[in-house]
């Protein structure tokens, strides 16, 4: 469905670049939610617009590939690559954005966002028939066909979010990719959102990617996983062996940050702070920062190695 190669991506800057990006390679199947997970900066983002090839100034792809597998209107397969992937825009593969109030337009009626957006990536149709269609999309999610006449600033965030994902779902895609989708919401808003995205996943049997710094998201949603640190995914697996059986040192740390019900026992952070992605280190990236680093991973960029079935993870001490 949707397959990295070797990805890098950078920011160009006055003063040199950012890798943000750095030899990402995963793919995500056809008919699972993909979770994408770290720290605020790790490149999360930047990673999923470059799946999306969301590609602007001072952005650029440095290097690798990715394909999104399709198919055409006679049915036939096909691939689209990077610098041709935003002809599969909304069709094939969609994105909601993190901040649904700064992505609509505020002077725009949500019922005309959805016509502009529909008639822009899959021709005019008559207004009548997709109104209706658009209506009856929105009971199928649970959503009042009133919400077709409110702009933007008189519906809730909640509401304001699931409206977004109703737009980049309507035309059925076989991918999407979200953003933080519960990002500055209140936890019963943020299990609604999570709801919904299963919800339209089981419908439309597509494949999700869902980047979220909340690792409570990934275990409640996702089938499998990767742990991002420093512009590089560290670990990859299926969600509950990240959670049960975690491998990277960063990964098991992060696990064991968490709070559970009934252990009042003082959580400790990780020590110190991620590298500078202008000028990261050589070796492992979390060296600085690892209890276990040896003389090799200050030196030496690990090996990916695989640990399990589809279970991997880029760690000297796996050796």
């Amino acid at each position: 469905m949707l397959k990295l190669n070797q990805v890098s991506a950078q920011y160009n800057i006055l003063t040199g670049y950012v890798k943000a990006v750095d030899k990402v390679d995963f793919e995500v199947r056809k008919n699972e939610i993909f979770g994408i997970a770290g720290e605020s900066g790790c490149g999360k983002s930047t990673l999923l617009k470059v799946m999306y090839d969301l590609i602007n100034y001072p952005l650029e792809i440095a290097s690798g590939s990715v394909e999104v597998h399709a198919t055409d209107r006679k049915g036939l397969p096909v691939i689209y690559r990077n610098g041709e992937i935003h002809k599969s825009w909304w069709k094939d593969i969609s994105y909601v954005p993190q901040g649904a109030m700064h992505v609509m337009n505020p002077v725009t009626r949500v019922r005309n966002q959805f016509f502009d957006t529909i008639s822009k990536f899959h021709g005019v149709k008559n207004k009548k028939t997709l109104e209706h269609e658009i209506t009856e999309y929105l009971r199928e999610l649970e959503l009042p066909p009133d919400v077709l006449k409110a702009y933007p600033h008189q519906l809730s965030g909640g509401m304001r979010q699931r409206v977004l994902i109703a737009l980049a779902t309507f035309l059925h895609p076989s991918i999407v990719l979200a953003d933080e989708p519960t990002t500055a919401l209140d936890v019963v808003v943020q299990r609604g959102i999570l709801t919904m995205l299963s919800q339209v996943q089981k419908k439309l049997k597509n494949s999700m990617v869902i980047v979220s710094h909340d690792m409570g998201v990934h275990y409640q949603i996702t089938n499998r996983m990767g742990i991002m640190y420093a512009g590089q995914m560290i670990e990859v697996g299926p969600t509950d062996r990240i959670f049960n059986e975690p491998q990277h040192p960063y990964t098991k740390m992060l696990i064991n940050a968490l709070p559970r019900i009934g252990d009042n026992s003082q959580k400790e952070g990780i020590p110190g702070t991620p590298p500078s992605l202008k000028n990261p280190p050589a070796g492992c990236r979390f060296a600085a920062r690892c209890p276990h680093a040896t003389e090799l991973c200050r030196l030496v960029e690990p090996d990916r190695v695989n640990v399990g079935e589809g279970h991997y993870a880029s760690c000297h001490l796996l050796n």
